[in-house]
């Protein structure tokens, strides 16, 4: 998988060309060869990159960062908190269902898929993109989160008014990369069942969200989930 044959869009091959031209970015690359030949690796090949081929670098409006990938056969497709259509909706998702429902009013959805966020400019990263099936945290040491902290930090340095959701004390760890003069950094616990309750639920960070998009005179997120799959383009 050479830069020239990433399932990655042409603006962000251009925007981190100095990161996928990278020693490190090719030993990941030739690592994860080397994986694939004994372990299933999640998400496919094709979905690596998923994250970025729905928003464009400078349409980013807000940043949700995960950990890694679902490690489950069937969940991972490349979004962070994310599952494929027709996928059963894990806990942390879950969780974010019912403080969307709490914030805005939103019924829950039993669609798991966020792929209408991502188009409207929410990017959907994991800081590790791949993983063994069944091995959560299995590619922690393969190198991503040096590429991936690397675009957090090309997105503070490029962009203005980005809003960065930095769930739990890993994504949190991140704020560092983040030039807050020019960005807005929204902090609480992980969605997940076994801290959601010591501050995500009631965090109310979807309706804060779009109140600091439209001081800065940008469209709001409709973070409104339908039940119905989605239409991809």
């Amino acid at each position: 998988m050479t830069t020239t044959k990433l399932h990655l869009h042409s603006e962000w091959k251009a925007f981190l060309s100095e990161e996928l031209n990278s020693n490190n970015f090719q030993a990941i690359i030739n690592d994860l060869a080397i994986e694939r030949k004994s372990h299933t690796i999640l998400p496919a090949n094709d979905l690596i990159f998923n994250a970025f081929n729905f928003t464009t670098p400078s349409n980013i409006k807000v940043v949700i960062l995960g950990q890694d990938p679902y490690h489950r056969k069937g969940q991972a497709h490349g979004l962070s908190f994310s599952v494929p259509n027709g996928v059963k909706i894990p806990p942390s998702l879950r969780n974010i269902y019912k403080e969307l429902q709490s914030d805005l009013n939103y019924s829950n959805s039993s669609n798991g898929n966020l792929e209408s966020w991502a188009k409207q400019g929410v990017l959907l990263m994991n800081a590790t993109l791949t993983v063994r099936e069944k091995k959560a945290g299995s590619h922690q040491k393969l190198g991503w989160e040096l590429f991936t902290d690397s675009i957090i930090k090309k997105i503070s340095d490029k962009n203005e008014g980005v809003v960065f959701l930095l769930w739990g004390a890993f994504a949190q760890k991140k704020s560092v990369l983040i030039n807050t003069n020019k960005h807005h950094i929204l902090t609480t616990t992980h969605p997940s069942p076994f801290s959601a309750y010591r501050g995500f639920l009631g965090c109310k960070h979807f309706s804060k969200t779009n109140k600091i998009l439209l001081n800065n005179n940008q469209k709001p997120i409709n973070w409104k989930l339908c039940s119905e799959p989605l239409t991809l383009f």
